[in-house]
């Protein structure tokens, strides 16, 4: 009896998944398989058969004038920045706000606001702010004296990379730094106590204690940053639109245009790059982490 009792409690949650993993199945494998299918064939909007071509899609990438190994590397450079500027800004703002600052969760919600807003508000936002003729910082810059620092903002190739990574940091920062907090309210406070007995200043604790203990912060913010970076697409198509001239062009909106065009098996084959580099790039990067944890 108690044998039968134990097999129904460990049976039940598996059959309560089975419409959930149906559901999954449906809508996100068999979808998913199916686009990498397509990247081996040439289907368009400008026949109506499919035939498969093989390799064909992928060589078209890697060798076309078409710029698509430009936008895979604009794709890394983004993703590669993108948790620079906002994860080691991020981790010292969850040192101060951690312990001991006056409305310190005054400043928590402030900072964790931004990345509460849609990405299409944030770029309308920032779109106008950004504006060369009539934007509210060029025309800041003016009134202050400090015209020789105008620019245009979103459409110089000089400088639109960093206007994107500074809208982007201002609106992660805030949920990088929360999962850094998570982190170090984790850690038992009488590691500190022994600390400060033995003499360790800051950056001493720093490294012997915060940071060997919020490794898996640290993985948690590089794989969601990793997978952020490698499909973004909502900042990129909002402020730039790829421009000027395709030099903010990344995978995503790549992927966009091209399925737009009716080119949809190019699409579908940009789509699967991005899969496996996402794949890859994270597995490395868990698996280094999780083995630096234990080593820990």
């Amino acid at each position: 009896m108690t044998v039968n009792s134990n097999k129904e409690s460990r049976m039940y949650p598996l059959r309560f998944a089975f419409p959930i993993l149906g559901f999954y199945i449906l809508f996100f494998l068999l979808p998913g398989l199916s686009g990498i299918w397509y990247s081996f064939t040439d289907w368009s909007a400008f026949h109506e058969d499919i035939n498969f071509i093989g390799l064909e899609n992928y060589i078209r990438i890697f060798t076309s004038t078409n710029d698509y190994s430009r936008y895979i590397g604009n794709t890394v450079r983004f993703t590669v920045i993108s948790n620079i500027v906002k994860i080691i800004p991020a981790f010292f703002l969850a040192l101060m706000l951690n312990r001991g600052m006056k409305g310190r969760n005054v400043y928590r919600a402030i900072l964790y606001f931004p990345s509460a807003l849609p990405y299409l508000v944030i770029g309308l936002i920032f779109r106008s702010i950004l504006h060369p003729g009539n934007g509210l910082l060029n025309k800041f810059l003016g009134f202050t004296g400090l015209g020789f620092l105008r620019q245009e903002w979103l459409a110089d190739p000089g400088v639109v990379w960093g206007s994107v990574f500074a809208v982007d940091a201002w609106r992660g920062i805030g949920y990088v730094m929360t999962i850094f907090l998570a982190g170090l309210q984790a850690i038992p406070g009488e590691f500190y106590e022994s600390a400060d007995i033995d003499g360790a200043g800051f950056w001493r604790k720093l490294i012997h204690i915060t940071v060997p203990m919020i490794v898996p912060s640290f993985a948690i913010n590089l794989t969601f940053g990793l997978a952020y970076g490698l499909k973004v697409f909502d900042v990129i198509y909002v402020l730039t639109n790829g421009g000027p001239g395709r030099e903010t062009e990344v995978l995503g909106t790549s992927v966009f245009r091209e399925f737009s065009n009716g080119n949809y098996a190019v699409s579908s084959t940009l789509n699967t790059l991005l899969f496996v580099f996402m794949a890859i790039l994270a597995c490395f990067i868990v698996t280094r982490l999780n083995k630096r944890t234990v080593e820990l």
